[in-house]
């Protein structure tokens, strides 16, 4: 058994315990062995053990009888309950744009004028000279998204997101820091094919690749509960 080096030990050995657990060791309604038999398997003392057991116990892993000992109550740990909540939440915040983007951009592509046209080549090539820092790169997004909105001409899609904006920021910004990942080229390939199909006066396409781009962004959120 490879001893625990790096702090926080109490942190390090409670993943190391539940490591054992995930791998059988010690299955569902087990004992486990005591701190004097633990401590000298990870290299820690026997308070850092009781921390452990105290961090898996507050994670539904373990629980802690009197006079009785330790025991599994879980093979994994639980799902985080506020993650799947921001999840569900970002995932709300998506499908009301695409209620709004979708149709926006379908509009756009019928109603936009030249000069509209050229606001948004502006802001597609304003969007992907910000792929580095991930409030930068949602401000100059929304920007974007907010050009084609505008490009309906239908006030209440405008109110709607405007009023939307606040909450569907902070959403994008924590759906960016979960994933870990954006910026990519593909997805700047994707925000130029949507005003490329608004240039077309092409609604079919313009509202196809919109709700293609959102849903690709919930998907990465994976399921939700």
């Amino acid at each position: 058994m490879t001893p625990v080096r790096r702090e926080p030990l109490a942190e390090q050995a409670a993943v190391a315990l539940l490591d054992r657990i995930r791998s059988g060791e010690w299955p569902l309604g087990a004992r486990l062995p005591g701190e004097t038999t633990l401590a000298p398997q990870l290299g820690v003392g026997r308070s850092t053990i009781r921390e452990a057991v105290r961090q898996l116990a507050g994670r539904g892993v373990l629980t802690s009888r009197q006079g009785a000992g330790v025991f599994v109550t879980s093979l994994d740990v639980p799902e985080d309950w506020e993650h799947v909540l921001r999840r569900a939440d970002i995932t709300a915040v998506i499908e009301a744009r695409t209620a709004i983007e979708v149709e926006a951009a379908a509009l756009a592509a019928t109603r936009r004028t030249p000069a509209e046209l050229r606001g948004l080549r502006r802001a597609v090539e304003h969007r992907g000279g910000h792929r580095d820092a991930i409030e930068e790169h949602v401000d100059a997004d929304t920007a974007l998204h907010r050009a084609v909105v505008t490009a309906a001409h239908n006030p209440i899609l405008t109110e709607l997101f405007d009023g939307f904006t606040p909450r569907s920021r902070q959403a994008m910004i924590e759906l960016l820091r979960i994933g870990g990942e954006y910026g990519s080229d593909d997805d700047q390939a994707v925000h130029i094919g949507i005003v490329d199909a608004i240039a077309d006066r092409d609604p079919v396409a313009a509202a196809e690749r919109t709700r293609t781009h959102l849903a690709t962004l919930t998907a990465r959120l994976g399921p939700v509960g």
